[in-house]
């Protein structure tokens, strides 16, 4: 099952961590806001430890009802 990865845009400021831990999971768009270009793309375990790493915490990972993150 893949993680259900939800971005806060509100929260985003776009300092890019994210992208450098997952690439092709995550991106930042043309206004500078973190994307979901695809969650299949990447090992789950990275994909929990960019939203960890994420400064503002934008980034919330589940796995069905589960939060991990």
């Amino acid at each position: 099952m893949a993680l259900d990865i939800r971005i806060d845009r509100d929260v985003c400021m776009g300092s890019g961590n994210c992208v450098f831990y997952v690439p092709g999971v995550l991106d930042l768009d043309d206004e500078g806001i973190a994307i979901v270009i695809d969650p299949t793309a990447g090992e789950d375990d990275q994909i929990i430890l960019a939203a960890r790493g994420c400064p503002t915490q934008a980034i919330s990972v589940y796995r069905g009802d589960d939060k991990v993150v």
